[in-house]
């Protein structure tokens, strides 16, 4: 059985482009329909209530669009909203963010890990909980990234602003012993090279989810029978809450390594 509906990919804003990629990578036989919210990011700091009634508003549209699969690519919306989503839409396969804490546990030399996250996500229980399974004997430290959603979204990720702030978050970490820093929000990857230079020369592990979820999306598709047929010629499409140049810019950031 086939199904040549698109995958919904949700985020806030541009950040989820970074799983959007990696979904394509790995299934580049799939369309993908992108909604980037636009007009309320950023997510990080609004109240729980406020972020999944976003979250509802976004899943609800995709579905609406005929998506057979929705990928929450937002660990900000993951963390208020996943399970509410799930039981709404039962009907649909939802994916959701979680930032990589066990894999980062599991591969530390030193003993301590570093968490970059919204502070939505880092109070989130999803977060708290696989800190606590997995962080056993592991320090983990957790530092908001602050400003770094907006440096995304206002295309600064390459200025000097941008290596003050990443290097006023990081380098604590990294004075604490830090050899795993995992990338708890989906527009982080966008700063990657910044996170590389403050890190050169430390043998430091950045540690993104995104692969991970595309393994899991794949995974699914053939768990529900749902990948689209060998012949099918894939569509991307993008689609937001704001306005038309907004969307615009989901698409020339999402092909520009295309």
């Amino acid at each position: 059985m086939t199904n040549n509906a698109p995958i919904g990919v949700y985020d806030s804003g541009l950040g989820g482009l970074t799983v959007w990629r990696e979904i394509r990578r790995a299934l580049p036989g799939e369309s993908l329909l992108y909604l980037g919210d636009g007009k309320n990011c950023p997510y990080g700091s609004r109240p729980r209530e406020e972020v999944q009634a976003l979250a509802d508003a976004a899943v609800g549209y995709l579905v609406g669009q005929g998506c057979k699969m929705i990928v929450v690519a937002c660990n900000t919306a993951t963390a208020a909203a996943i399970d509410f989503l799930r039981a709404k839409y039962a009907a649909v396969p939802i994916v959701g963010m979680e930032p990589a804490v066990k894999p980062a546990c599991l591969h530390t030399r030193s003993g301590v890990v570093g968490v970059l996250a919204t502070e939505r996500s880092l109070d989130g229980e999803l977060f708290r909980r696989t800190a606590e399974r997995y962080g056993h004997g592991i320090e983990v430290l957790t530092v908001p990234g602050r400003g770094f959603v907006e440096l995304v979204e206002s295309d600064r990720e390459a200025t000097p602003e941008a290596e003050a702030c990443v290097r006023a978050a990081v380098e604590p970490m990294l004075a604490r012993g830090a050899d795993q820093i995992v990338l708890g929000c989906t527009h982080y990857p966008f700063l990657l090279p910044v996170l590389e230079r403050v890190v050169a020369g430390r043998d430091v592990t950045i540690v993104d989810s995104s692969p991970a979820v595309a393994r899991r999306v794949a995974n699914l598709l053939d768990e529900r029978s749902l990948r689209a047929a060998a012949d099918h010629r894939p569509v991307y499409t993008f689609h937001t809450f704001a306005d038309e140049a907004y969307r615009q810019r989901l698409e020339t950031k999402a092909l520009a390594d295309a």
